[in-house]
C-alpha cells in the first residue's frame, strides 16, 4: 500500500477508533502516535512520542508523514477541571505537535477542535465561521486558543470544528438520550422544538478525508454537522425507529419540564437538552465534502446496532 502517510494521535478515542478503522480503506497509510506502547490494530504502525503536553520522539514519529490528524486532548465530558489543564492538553500539546509537524515537513496539520470553540452550548443564529468565536468554558477556549496558535504557524493547517458527534461507542449527551429511547416508558419530550445539528462518525470520517485531499493553502477551521438538524423528539423517534419501536412521545409543555428539572438540580441539562445549536457545514461542502449518512437513518441504524445495547 503505497497512499499517503497519516500520523494519528488519539487512536484510542472515540472518534480516533473509528478513523484508525476507517482511513485505510480510504487509501491511507497509518501510524498511530501513541502515549506509552499498546497493542496496535493490524495495517497500522506505531511510534510512541509520551504525554502530548511534553512529547518526545517527534522527528522519528513524524518522518515521512504527508499529514497530522491531532484527534487527542482532555474532552469536554472531563467538566470541573482546571482552566490551565485543559490550556496545557488541548492548546500547548496541539502547538508542541504542530510545531514538530512543522519542522518534520508534514504537508498538512489537521486539528479535531469543537463547536464548542465557537460557541456556547445553545446559539440563537446559524453557526458560520465568519461569526466572531464566543466561547463559554474552558473547553471551548483551550480550542479556540489552539486554532490561534496555528495560524501563527507556518505550515498548512485546518480546524475540523465537529458539532455533536454520534456513533458506535458514543457517551455523554447522546448516550444519555439513547439510554432514555431504550425505555420502555412514554418520555414527556414531544413538545421541545429547538433544533440541533449532529454530526455521524461517518460523515465526520468524509469530512477528514475531504480536508486531507484539498488543494491547499486551507488555514482556516471548518464546521462539521449533518445537514439537516433535527429536533430533540425526531431525534428519539429515529432511535426508537431502530428499535423497532413507535416515538412514544408525550407533549409536556416546557415550562413544566425546566420546573422539573429545576426541583432535580438539572437545569443545565435542561437547558443542553432544550436549546437550539444549529451550525452550517456550507464551507466545508465548498471544499467537496459530501455527507454519506442521513440523521434520522444513522439513528436509527446506531440504536439497532448490537454494541448499542438497544
Amino acid at each position: 500500500m503505497n497512499g499517503p502517510l497519516i500520523a494519528l494521535t488519539g487512536a484510542t478515542g472515540f472518534i480516533g477508533r473509528h478513523l484508525l478503522a476507517e482511513l485505510p480503506k480510504r487509501g491511507y497509510r497509518v501510524r498511530v502516535l501513541l502515549r506509552r506502547p499498546a497493542e496496535v490494530p493490524e495495517g497500522a504502525t506505531s511510534a510512541v512520542i509520551g504525554d502530548i503536553a511534553q512529547p518526545f520522539n517527534m522527528a522519528a514519529a513524524l518522518r515521512d508523514a504527508d499529514a497530522v490528524i491531532h484527534s487527542a486532548g482532555l474532552a469536554h465530558a472531563m467538566s470541573g477541571l482546571p482552566e490551565d489543564d485543559y490550556r496545557a492538553i488541548n492548546t500547548e500539546g496541539t502547538l508542541a505537535l504542530a510545531r514538530a509537524a512543522e519542522r518534520a515537513g508534514v504537508r498538512r496539520f489537521l486539528f479535531l477542535s469543537s463547536i464548542r470553540a465557537q460557541s456556547g452550548p445553545a446559539a440563537r443564529e446559524v453557526l458560520t465561521e465568519d461569526m466572531e468565536p464566543r466561547p463559554t468554558d474552558a473547553y471551548g477556549r483551550s480550542k479556540l486558543e489552539a486554532e490561534q496558535g496555528l495560524a501563527a504557524l507556518a505550515l498548512d493547517w485546518a480546524a475540523l470544528r465537529p458539532v455533536l458527534v454520534y456513533g458506535p461507542g458514543v457517551k455523554g449527551n447522546m448516550a444519555a438520550l439513547m439510554a432514555l429511547a431504550r425505555s420502555p416508558w412514554p418520555l414527556p419530550l414531544g413538545a421541545l422544538r429547538a433544533r440541533r445539528s449532529l454530526l455521524s462518525l461517518d460523515n465526520l470520517t468524509a469530512a477528514v478525508d475531504a480536508l486531507l485531499k484539498a488543494p491547499g493553502p486551507l488555514r482556516r477551521p471548518f464546521i462539521a454537522a449533518d445537514p439537516e438538524p433535527v429536533t430533540v423528539p425526531e431525534i428519539v423517534a429515529a432511535l426508537r425507529a431502530g428499535m423497532g419501536r413507535g416515538p412514544g412521545l408525550v407533549p409536556v409543555p416546557p415550562a413544566l419540564l425546566r420546573m422539573a428539572a429545576a426541583l432535580a438540580g438539572r437545569v443545565e441539562a435542561y437547558e443542553r437538552l432544550a436549546g437550539s445549536l444549529v451550525a452550517s457545514p456550507d464551507a466545508l461542502r465548498r471544499i467537496g465534502w459530501e455527507p454519506v449518512t442521513g440523521t434520522r437513518d444513522g439513528l436509527a441504524r446506531l440504536a439497532a446496532a448490537p454494541s448499542s445495547g438497544a
